[in-house]
């Protein structure tokens, strides 16, 4: 299992701290509740417009939403020609439960 540092739980936390990123993590646990794209957002992560129209963001708000969750290493990110597709990164949720359930 991947092991964190403190500033990693400091990251994580920060970022979970928005309702809405909060929201987000949680929604990209059921990829298939988001509309058809044409590769499988199982296989390549669900579109940044489709995460966008769901929290009823701006383009530009979504993708600072979704930077600060990558930088935090909860999401991973997939580019396919001009779209980023976004996946949990589940080994970092994971260690992060961890960290959580073992320290605090």
């Amino acid at each position: 299992m991947e092991e964190l540092t403190e500033d990693d739980v400091v990251q994580a936390f920060k970022a979970l701290s928005h309702p809405t990123r909060l929201a987000i993590l949680q929604w990209l646990k059921e990829p298939r509740s988001f509309p058809p794209q044409d590769q499988p957002a199982e296989e390549v992560g669900v579109c940044l417009k489709h995460i966008q129209a769901r929290a009823k963001v701006s383009q530009s708000t979504a993708s600072q939403f979704m930077a600060v969750l990558q930088r935090a290493g909860l999401v991973t990110s997939n580019r396919i020609g001009p779209w980023t597709h976004y996946s949990r990164n589940e080994s970092r949720i994971s260690a992060l439960g961890s960290v959580i359930t073992k320290s605090l």
